[in-house]
C-alpha cells in the first residue's frame, strides 16, 4: 500500500529578512511517525497544481506574517511583517477544502483555516482581550479542554491536555462554517474544525514540538495521515 504523500509548507525568516526558509523538523518526524511521507514545499506559484493534484493531505505551518486586514476584527491589521508565502499558501488551502483533501493548520495554519472559512482575528491578543493568560511564551504550557463528539475528541480520545502556546494572533470570531473544538481555560480558541470537510483541523499550539514522545495530541498526526490515505 502506497505511503500518503503530505506537503508541508516551509515557513520562512520573517523576522530577519524573509531570505530562507524554514522548517521545523517536528513536523516531518511526526508526519513521519503517523505513517506518511513527508515533503517540505516551496512559495512558488508553479509547484500549486502540483500539491493539489499529487500529493495526499497539506499541512499548513505556524509563521509570523501578515494577512489581509480584512482577515481581522474592524479596525485592526497585523503588527507582523508580509511575506510572499500567503498568495501561494492561500491557493493550496483553497484548493484542498474545495476538493474536500486532508488539511492539517498548526498556529498560522489554523488561523488561514479559519479566515479562509469566514473567521476573523485579533493581531495582538492581549490588547483585544486583557483578561486572556499570556499565550505568547516559549516554553509555557496550559491546559485545553476539548469539545465532546468533535472530530478532535474522537482522535486524541480525551477530552482535556495539556499544550504548548506561542502566539500573539488569535481566532476571536467564529463563523458557523467552523466550530471550537478546543479552548483554553480563558476562553480563548485553541482549535477548530471546519464542519463541511472530511478532515480539516487547525490546531493553535505547536504539536510538531512534542514529536517522538507520547503526547497524546500526536494521535492528530495519526488522524491526518489516515484521513489522507
Amino acid at each position: 500500500m502506497r505511503q500518503p504523500r503530505i506537503a508541508i509548507i516551509l515557513d520562512e525568516n520573517t523576522s530577519t529578512g524573509g531570505t530562507r526558509y524554514e522548517g521545523a523538523k517536528g513536523y516531518f518526524q511526526a508526519v513521519r511517525d503517523a505513517g506518511g511521507l513527508p515533503f517540505g514545499i516551496p512559495y512558488l506559484p508553479e509547484v500549486v497544481d502540483v500539491v493539489l493534484n499529487e500529493f495526499d493531505g497539506l499541512v499548513s505551518v505556524g509563521g509570523r506574517f501578515a494577512y489581509p486586514d480584512d482577515w481581522y476584527i474592524p479596525g485592526e491589521v497585523s503588527k507582523a511583517p508580509p511575506s510572499e508565502r500567503l498568495d501561494v499558501e492561500r491557493a493550496m488551502v483553497e484548493g484542498y477544502l474545495e476538493r474536500n483533501k486532508p488539511v492539517l493548520g498548526i498556529c498560522a495554519g489554523m488561523q488561514m483555516l479559519a479566515c479562509l472559512s469566514g473567521c476573523r482575528l485579533t493581531p495582538d491578543l492581549r490588547a483585544s482581550v486583557p483578561a486572556a493568560s499570556e499565550h505568547d511564551k516559549r516554553g509555557q504550557l496550559h491546559f485545553v479542554d476539548i469539545l465532546p463528539g468533535s472530530r478532535l475528541a474522537d482522535i486524541i480520545g480525551t477530552l482535556r491536555i495539556e499544550v504548548n502556546t506561542f502566539h500573539r494572533e488569535a481566532v476571536v470570531q467564529l463563523s458557523p462554517a467552523v466550530i471550537a473544538s478546543a479552548c483554553a481555560e480563558d476562553g480563548i480558541v485553541e482549535a477548530i474544525e471546519i464542519v463541511s470537510n472530511a478532515f480539516a483541523i487547525g490546531l493553535q499550539w505547536h504539536q510538531e514540538l512534542f514529536a517522538g514522545t507520547d503526547h497524546p495530541g500526536n494521535r492528530v498526526f495519526r488522524g491526518f495521515v489516515d484521513a489522507a490515505s
